[in-house]
């Protein structure tokens, strides 16, 4: 076996792990819900794309030692979990706001691009406190320190992340664009989603900011 795969056991256990993660309600499943709903599976997909991206700059840090900085500099890690609540109080806002790019019920407002579609995943999932705790602390418990392939694996482990994710997000995104055609009718239906996942996006801020704040 390649030195860079590791062991079944180990391969096992992560991908529950990530499987979990990956069907945990939070920002970046409202984010790929409610872009379904607004602008269509494409742009659903566009930002799935743009999260998947963010995977990869997470698990390139984590296995080059750069994420260490982050372990080490607490300070460092509190910026990135305040830019990340601030981050949801903005998507709140475009959730509820005439011509906002999260809206579930169109509006008159422009329709991004699916390059704006892409970057709003890639964004929320950078500065996305889950996410980064997830690959700054627990993905390198998969293997040693002392192995000098750990590096490749922990590259390896995060291609399973995103083998892992993948389904669950297409699943999303296809329930979402099903749910978007069957209330198509009921704009009042829409707009309850819409404040919705502004309250989720909400929520979660609240979470990181009071957390931040006992400390």
């Amino acid at each position: 076996m390649p030195a860079f795969i590791p062991d079944l056991p180990v391969i096992l256990g992560f991908a529950l792990a990530a499987f979990v993660l990956a069907v945990t309600p939070g920002p970046d499943m409202a984010l790929f819900v409610s872009r379904t709903m607004n602008w269509g599976r494409s742009h659903g997909f566009a930002t799935v794309l743009g999260a998947i991206t963010g995977i990869g700059v997470h698990t390139m840090l984590v296995a080059f030692g750069i994420s260490v900085l982050i372990v080490t500099a607490p300070a460092a890690f509190w910026v990135l979990k305040i830019v990340g609540a601030l981050y949801l109080v903005w998507l709140a806002i475009q959730a509820i706001r005439d011509g906002g790019g999260i809206l579930v019920t169109k509006a008159a407002g422009r329709q991004p691009s699916w390059g704006q579609s892409y970057l709003t995943g890639l964004g929320i999932n950078l500065t996305n406190p889950k996410v980064a705790l997830f690959f700054v602390t627990f993905l390198p418990q998969f293997v040693s320190a002392d192995d000098p392939a750990a590096a490749a694996k922990l590259i390896f482990l995060g291609v399973e992340f995103v083998v892992v994710s993948i389904p669950v997000v297409i699943a999303i995104v296809l329930f979402a664009e099903w749910l978007t055609r069957t209330l198509k009718e009921n704009a009042w239906v829409g707009k309850a989603l819409n404040w919705s996942f502004a309250a989720v996006f909400m929520a979660f801020a609240a979470t990181i900011l009071l957390a931040e704040g006992r400390k």
